[in-house]
């Protein structure tokens, strides 16, 4: 039977990228991600619901992520759904749903938390923008803040 295992959200981070090494020496990054959505009930009223995503990232993307965001910042993710078993110390039976992160974008211009733009480092193929976030300028008016130019080299960006 034939089977398709892709995921695309686009949320906010619940908390600070979590950064590893494992002892081969792969960078590895957990993150988590609040996913809104919105709908009307029954009797019409607009109602908000939350779904809280983790979300597992390796390589020069764990780093990359790990770099850049922080806690509030929006970031598109691309990956596939990946079901996680284990035991209890108390012999119970555990699992969860994760996300293991393909590709990704970062969201917004980095003046704060919204989404608007699409400036942002790419994880992979499917999402084209290649300069990392924007750091949010000093606290005043934005329009005469200096733009932001890192001159990243190439060698930096992971496609």
């Amino acid at each position: 039977m034939a089977s398709f295992n892709k995921v695309i959200l686009m949320g906010n981070l619940t908390r600070d990228p979590e950064l590893r090494v494992t002892p081969k020496g792969t960078a590895v990054c957990q993150i988590g991600l609040a996913v809104n959505s919105q709908y009307k009930d029954k009797d019409g009223n607009s109602r908000e619901e939350v779904t809280f995503v983790d979300i597992d990232c390796f390589g020069r993307q764990a780093e990359l992520i790990a770099k850049y965001m922080t806690k509030g910042r929006p970031i598109l993710v691309e990956g596939r759904l990946k079901l996680d078993n284990w035991e209890t110390k108390e012999g119970e039976k555990r699992s969860k749903l994760k996300v293991i992160l393909d590709n990704f974008q970062f969201v917004g211009s980095g003046q704060g938390r919204g989404g608007e733009g699409g400036e942002g480092a790419s994880g992979g193929d499917g999402f084209e923008s290649n300069t990392p976030p924007a750091r949010p300028a000093s606290r005043g008016n934005a329009s005469s803040a200096p733009a932001r130019n890192d001159n990243i080299d190439e060698q930096d960006v992971p496609f």
